[in-house]
């Protein structure tokens, strides 16, 4: 069994260390998606992910997937998409769009778990400073990639990101991640693993680690200022 959160209480969640490990991180449920109870979740390595035929779930996968500073790196061919590209990459211009296209079910999925509710919820957040899109515009001035996730201190977490055109999704972290580590984040949550962030050098760490690296990074006061455009 898993906790269900009252509503009507302060925002509060189980021990991380309680999650199920089948299905791997399911913590609890109900809740809010008002912006404390979002940041409160996000503080504690916790993240709600959920359709809509079901209550608001809240999950804390082990291992987990990160990318420290230290272990940041653009391959060859990433570079040499950067210098080549003509592409502008901007950020928070159109968050609302940006989290709509990713709410858009991949060719090989019927749904999304990006409810309309979990849209509102970041929408709100980008009001507040909280969470923050990065865009890239193609020469015709198209959206055809983007990204969306929260910063909070000395950690990035990232949420979802989209792709309309072939490696738009690749130079959208390529460049925000070189900028986020350049103005001192220490971690970037991706969450679970995917193939797409170990090229920049992500990996799978146990959850331990992972409090003790979330400690620190939620704690250590950090202030962004987010340029409109991370290219010239």
């Amino acid at each position: 069994m898993i906790d269900w959160l009252q509503e009507d209480l302060a925002p509060y969640f189980p021990k991380i260390e309680t999650a199920q490990r089948e299905p791997n991180g399911l913590l609890a449920a109900g809740g809010l998606l008002s912006p404390a109870w979002l940041t409160t979740a996000y503080r504690r390595g916790i993240f709600p992910w959920y359709d809509d035929d079901s209550p608001i779930l809240w999950w804390s996968p082990a291992p987990r997937m990160v990318l420290k500073a230290k272990h940041f790196h653009l391959g060859r061919t990433v570079r040499k998409l950067m210098r080549k590209s003509d592409v502008k990459i901007s950020c928070d211009l159109a968050f609302s769009e940006v989290i709509y296209q990713c709410a858009q079910p991949r060719d090989e999925e019927e749904g999304t778990w990006i409810t309309e509710e979990m849209e509102q919820a970041y929408i709100r957040l980008n009001a507040n400073g909280i969470s923050h899109s990065v865009e890239c515009w193609n020469p015709d001035g198209e959206l055809i990639g983007g990204l969306y996730g929260l910063q909070i201190n000395k950690v990035f977490f990232g949420e979802s990101m989209f792709s309309r055109a072939s490696n738009s999704s690749k130079l959208v972290f390529a460049y925000f991640a070189e900028f986020l580590f350049s103005c001192g984040i220490t971690m970037i949550d991706c969450q679970m693993h995917s193939d797409h962030m170990a090229q920049f050098g992500a990996s799978e760490i146990k959850r331990a680690e992972f409090e003790e690296l979330l400690d620190y990074a939620t704690n250590a006061t950090l202030k962004i200022n987010y340029p409109t455009f991370l290219t010239k």
